[in-house]
């Protein structure tokens, strides 16, 4: 019998090529995120012997998202209170 299709480690790391892509096409470090909880989803999946429910796998999948979303936010944000400005208009 085939595995059901959340369970097949290639399609969590298509959508995880997926996610990053809408990432590059609408950016703001809302997709990333979600796109590397889905690529170590999709790469956990290739352990031998896992095979979580659907609620589970979605569970593992949120809260691998949430921190990868946590890391780049504090990788990337400004200093606290800092304010970005700019000096020079991108027209002159």
């Amino acid at each position: 019998m085939a595995d059901p299709f959340w369970l097949t480690w290639w399609i969590w790391l298509a959508g995880a090529l997926a996610l990053a892509i809408l990432e590059v096409a609408l950016p703001g470090f809302i997709f990333l995120g979600f796109a590397i909880g889905a690529a170590i989803t999709g790469l956990a999946l290739l352990i031998p012997g896992l095979a979580p429910s659907l609620p589970v796998l979605l569970l593992i999948f949120a809260v691998l998202s949430l921190i990868a979303w946590l890391v780049l936010r504090r990788m990337f944000a400004l200093p606290h209170g800092q304010v970005k400005t700019f000096n020079h208009d991108i027209n002159e």
